[in-house]
């Protein structure tokens, strides 16, 4: 009686709030399994067959009651927990008949034996072909066909998100819907593809029921008739004819619910992910129309008045049913009550409502776009690994370079190509690449000792000529001598290199005011007395970007801040000052460049040209446009040779000269450094290894 009891308190515990909808499902499937293991009493096999058929019926009915599909979300775990129902009772129901089964054919309850004679007029060969019939019918008919419509609305569906993507972010752009409502309708086209995907394998549970059913008639049929001669003495006929009633009735009331459950699974065509549990979704659909409630408990009460069948068993559940209708339509109409009575404030018609300041959306200072394979990188419940990546970026970035960049927005764009991914700064493209999602580049560094078969690209960080290839061949990459990446990796290195590449106009107001802030906390008397008195924090700013244009890095914002106190009053142009901070920061600039205690083999200036450009700055003519060519081809061959020797690329000039051919060489040789002889370190040496200006 005690699994009875609990059954019987089940609805009061649907009605018992959210903690009681979590509980459902974990009870369900308890009682389920206890079925299988305890033995059932026939009266309680009476009640238990009573509610599978109940249950059947109004999982049919709320699947005619739905508008759409996504409506009956928990349509896969209710066929789950009826698969699991019936087979229990099947085992329970088996139990009993092999063991009782000759006392007589009430022996596993009104219900087997209603359904035994009643329906089959006690002729078993008809039974038989009965059960047969419901079986072919439901396992290659509607369960069959099920499973098709739910293959081909999953492979329709999947091929139909772009379009329908590309249609939300369209009315989103053209302001006829806002942001809550797109993200809403990317969940519920995100939630369709679920629902239909998981279609074809939620219909194997009742085409697997419908194999054990005839399986567990055999079974019974074989076992009784064993059992009844060789246990019990009976005569093989009298055996046969016992036991193969009683297996065709204990068959047929577990058929015909599944023939129900099928039909109903070609109409409602699986589950999706939704934010509530199994529990929630159970007693929040499936329980929630009183209606079905009313019309279940009319068909399971015209039932229960037929003579022959159980009248206390339908009558029970009818009543039960109707009770727990009233119960669900007296809460609803409280509910109807309280809104009515509430005062309507809105309009009958909804007008257009003024701009405001609400509808100007900022830019933002650092974003990235992806295409629509490569929202698997980017989503945490897909395991994306770029988002940590990033935060590995943004962390590491101010470690070394000495402020936080700020947070990097994403967000997927349909109208780029589905590999691709777009970075922007301040909304304006500054770099972009594509990656492929499974799939790893092998970076050919210039030293392979063979080729791989894949697709050809570029490393989009460094522009360096690489191959996508499969995870397969990724050891044989490494042997060959390819330096081997993920496309989490691709991005996250080509983001990174962005960053720092830019990171002078990353630096606005407010991070350098986050910066002051932070060490006017630690030591006020730096910062007292230099902004704004001394330095405007516009000037702070400008002298700080030049540094990271020139790749300083600016942690040692004490020595920054000490040379801008001593020099201020006197310099007002950013530009010296940061000549001035540079000297001051000459044994970290140069450490950067050449770790440790290691000679330093650079690049210098022919005497000449030393002398030809120091009379230029001091004319203030600018370099003529033939010595500008010559200078800047000279410099592209000394890179060369540098680079074959396996050394940076570095410049050493007089430190007056150092300003103008910084400028002058960043824009068409990025990676090479100008240094001045002024910040250089007494103790380091110098060796050049190449001369620019012999030819000039």
């Amino acid at each position: 009686m005690t699994v009875l009891n609990s059954w019987l308190r089940l609805p009061k515990q649907m009605l018992a709030g959210s903690n009681g909808k979590g509980l459902v499902g974990p009870v369900l499937i308890i009682l389920i399994l206890s079925m299988m293991i305890l033995p059932l009493p026939p009266f309680l096999l009476d009640l238990l067959f009573t509610f599978n058929i109940a249950l059947s019926i109004m999982v049919l009915l709320v699947s005619m009651y739905t508008m759409k599909a996504l409506d009956f979300a928990a349509f896969p775990a209710v066929l789950l927990f009826t698969t699991l129902l019936r087979l229990s009772l099947n085992v329970a129901s088996t139990r009993v008949v092999l063991m009782e089964g000759h006392t007589g054919p009430d022996a596993a309850g009104k219900v087997i034996e209603a359904f035994g004679h009643f329906l089959v007029g006690g002729n078993f060969a008809v039974g038989v072909m009965v059960f047969i019939i419901l079986v072919v019918i439901n396992f290659m008919v509607i369960t069959k066909g099920a499973g098709r419509i739910a293959e081909v609305g999953a492979r329709f569906t999947l091929d139909a998100m772009p379009g329908k993507q590309m249609a939300i972010d369209a009315d989103l752009n053209a302001g006829l819907i806002g942001e809550d409502v797109a993200r809403k309708r990317r969940a519920e086209v995100a939630q369709e593809a679920d629902f239909y995907g998981s279609m074809d394998g939620a219909s194997k549970f009742v085409r697997g029921d419908a194999v054990a059913g005839l399986l567990i008639l055999v079974i019974n049929i074989i076992g009784g008739l064993i059992v009844g001669v060789a246990q019990h003495d009976m005569g093989f006929s009298e055996a046969a004819t016992t036991y193969t009633l009683l297996a065709i009735g204990d068959g047929l009331v577990a058929q015909i619910p599944a023939l129900v459950i099928s039909t109903a699974a070609g109409v409602i065509v699986s589950r999706v992910t939704t934010d509530e549990d199994v529990g929630g979704q159970l007693t929040g659909q499936l329980f929630a129309n009183p209606q079905v409630l009313f019309l279940t408990a009319g068909v399971i009460g015209m039932m229960g008045l037929i003579p022959g069948m159980p009248n206390l068993a339908f009558l029970i559940i009818a009543g039960g049913l109707i009770w727990f209708g009233r119960r669900v339509m007296q809460r609803k109409a409280s509910g109807a009550d309280l809104v009515a009575a509430a005062p309507s404030s809105a309009p009958a018609t909804v007008e257009a409502q003024e701009a405001s300041w609400d509808d100007v959306t900022l830019v933002d200072p650092l974003g990235l776009e992806v295409g629509y394979r490569l929202i698997s990188l980017v989503d945490s419940a897909q395991n994306g690994e770029l988002l940590g990546r990033i935060k590995s970026i943004r962390k590491k970035f101010a470690q070394d370079i000495g402020f936080l960049v700020p947070v990097v927005h994403i967000r997927d764009n349909l109208e780029i190509k589905p590999n691709a991914y777009v970075v922007k700064l301040k909304g304006v493209q500054i770099g972009q690449g594509e990656a492929t999602p499974g799939q790893w580049m092998a970076i050919n560094p210039g030293q392979v000792s063979a080729t791989l078969p894949g697709t050809p690209t570029k490393d989009p960080a460094f522009g360096l000529p690489a191959i996508w290839i499969e995870a397969s061949l990724r050891e044989q990459a490494q042997i060959y001598g390819y330096t081997v990446v993920d496309a989490s990796t691709v991005v996250a290195t080509h983001l990174n290199h962005l960053i720092h590449t830019h990171a002078a106009e990353l630096l606005g107001r407010q991070e350098v005011q986050q910066l002051l802030d932070r060490i006017g906390k630690e030591s006020p008397m730096l910062i007292e007395g230099l902004v704004p008195k001394a330095l405007s924090l516009t000037s702070v700013q400008k002298v700080l970007q030049n540094l990271l244009d020139e790749g300083v890095s600016i942690r040692d914002m004490r020595t920054i801040l000490d040379v801008l106190a001593e020099n201020a009053p006197a310099v007002t142009d950013t530009t010296e000052l940061t000549s001035l901070i540079r000297l001051a920061l000459g044994r970290a600039i140069v450490q950067q460049i050449f770790p440790g205690n290691e000679e330093l083999q650079v690049i210098s200036l022919d005497g000449s040209l030393d002398r030809i450009l120091l009379q230029a700055l001091s004319n203030s003519n600018g370099l003529e446009p033939g010595l500008a060519d010559n200078l800047l081809r000279e410099a592209q061959v000394a890179m060369a040779r540098q680079a074959q020797l396996g050394l940076t690329p570095v410049l050493v000039v007089q430190h007056p000269l150092r300003v103008l051919l910084a400028r002058f060489l960043r824009r068409s040789l990025p990676q090479l450094k100008v240094l001045s002889h002024a910040e250089i370190p007494d103790t380091r040496t110098i060796k050049v290894t190449s001369t620019i200006g012999s030819k000039a």
